[in-house]
């Protein structure tokens, strides 16, 4: 089997090279923007992700592709139209290399989506499930969406089979973002006011996302399915805290605040939408995914977190 991996160089797509490589299961190339990454696979140089590029190469002889590329989710957007931007690579890019993808012969198209396509919060105990009504709030979690839309579509036109993953906040050695910045956080020491904050998030571990990423290769039962992805054990954002100063070997020094107090205190100073992430909840129902694949997590919230210093 030859298998087309792109953003190989991500965070998420170069784990992703370094498991198919691993196991040895497969044949594997990989496409990248700039001719000076150097990889130990066959590796092809399209350029930028859009509605032009040309995969023609990269495609010959290919059965599944995973396609892991995409303009990431950015939390201060400069761009003048981030909407239109968002389209242009992740939904136009996409079905672009899709429609090519199709029209090689590729049997599966494995694309890896976002929770936000679902939401950005659900009610405590209430978790989100791959058949909800899509409700994105902002630009990326749209245009997850209508990619989706789009490959659907095309897998019902062309029979090539698409599967769709959707992960919620995914951390591992080298995530970039929130994850890193509360780390940076724990790590100085201050006293954090969130030592009673009784929310509950879904979190997925690097290494699990790439465990089901990899199932989804060739699972029969994955074909033109939605999954969600997740540890299978929701924290609160205290809890959390405190599995990231024990990972790290430092004390947490949390401070038990009043979630309102705090909500309160965030929308005064325009910071609803950071208290919001810190203390409502999102969780995912990872059932579907566990039951249709025979799939478990196979690393625990505890062990993903000491991964991440390792």
């Amino acid at each position: 089997m030859k298998i087309l991996l792109t953003g190989a160089t991500g965070f998420v797509g170069s784990a992703v090279l370094q498991r198919l490589v691993a196991d040895s299961k497969a044949d594997v190339a990989v496409t990248v923007r700039s001719e000076n990454t150097s990889l130990a696979v066959p590796t092809f140089c399209v350029g930028d992700l859009s509605p032009t590029t040309d995969w023609h190469e990269a495609l010959t002889g290919c059965e599944v592709v995973i396609h892991a590329a995409a303009r990431a989710h950015i939390m201060k957007d400069e761009m003048a139209d981030p909407l239109a931007e968002y389209h242009r690579v992740n939904v136009e890019g996409t079905f672009n290399l899709a429609r090519q993808a199709a029209k090689a012969g590729v049997k599966r198209f494995v694309f890896i989506s976002s929770i936000k396509v679902n939401g950005e919060q659900t009610p405590l105990g209430n978790p989100f499930s791959p058949d909800d009504q899509p409700a994105p709030e902002d630009a990326y979690g749209v245009s997850k969406l209508e990619a989706e839309q789009g490959l659907q579509q095309l897998a019902f036109e062309t029979g090539m089979e698409v599967v769709i993953i959707r992960p919620p906040l995914v951390y591992g050695s080298g995530v970039k973002g929130n994850f890193a910045s509360m780390v940076k956080l724990v790590g100085k020491g201050l006293p954090l006011p969130l030592g009673a904050i009784h929310n509950q998030r879904s979190l997925v571990a690097l290494d699990n996302l790439v465990d089901l990423i990899v199932t989804c290769v060739d699972h029969p039962a994955a074909a033109d399915q939605v999954f969600l992805a997740g540890d299978g054990q929701d924290l609160s954002t205290t809890e959390l805290l405190r599995g990231v100063a024990q990972a790290m070997g430092k004390p947490s020094r949390l401070v038990p605040v009043p979630a309102k107090l705090l909500m309160f205190g965030a929308r005064v100073l325009g910071k609803k939408a950071v208290a919001q992430r810190l203390l409502g909840s999102l969780q995912v129902d990872i059932s579907k995914t566990q039951s249709l694949l025979g799939w478990q997590p196979p690393v625990t919230v505890e062990e993903g977190l000491k991964r991440c210093f390792k």
